[in-house]
């Protein structure tokens, strides 16, 4: 089963560092699965399947992953999108960190608002880059 988490964490570019810390399970969780003493709670697994949109059986390996690139639209976004959004989520977030705009009524955002604004941008930035994709993609090259 963590192959698949590895699998996963190459396709999409990520470290389980960065899983964590956007999921809030602890790097501890993933070192203790990937030597075997256990499996994620059926809670983990949901947020881990979430976070890199495949359901929790693909992940515990009794079923394949279903999209394949015939089956997506041509506005669908690629591995370099998805690279180039990260980038440009962590940079967004580096900027509000850096000039503290991260706060309500002068308090800093705790943690979990962060992790949910977070979500939130990253959300934003991939409807955008959709959107954009399906206005300015030619004709000759849709479905």
């Amino acid at each position: 089963m963590y192959e698949i988490f590895e699998e996963l964490l190459k396709k999409h570019n990520v470290t389980p560092y960065r899983v964590a810390k956007e999921t809030g399970i602890t790097t501890a969780t993933f070192t203790s699965w990937k030597q075997g003493k256990y499996t994620p709670k059926q809670d983990k697994l949901q947020k881990i399947a979430d976070y890199f949109g495949v359901k929790i059986d693909y992940l515990m390996g009794t079923e394949k992953e279903t999209d394949t690139d015939e089956d997506k639209p041509y506005y669908a976004l690629t591995d370099k999108d998805d690279k180039d959004i990260a980038k440009e989520l962590e940079r967004l977030l580096a900027d509000l960190e850096s000039s503290e705009a991260l706060a309500f009524h002068g308090e800093p955002m705790d943690e979990e608002t962060k992790r949910l604004f977070a979500i939130s941008l990253e959300n934003s930035l991939r409807l955008g880059r959709e959107m954009a994709k399906k206005k300015f993609t030619p004709k000759k090259y849709r479905d």
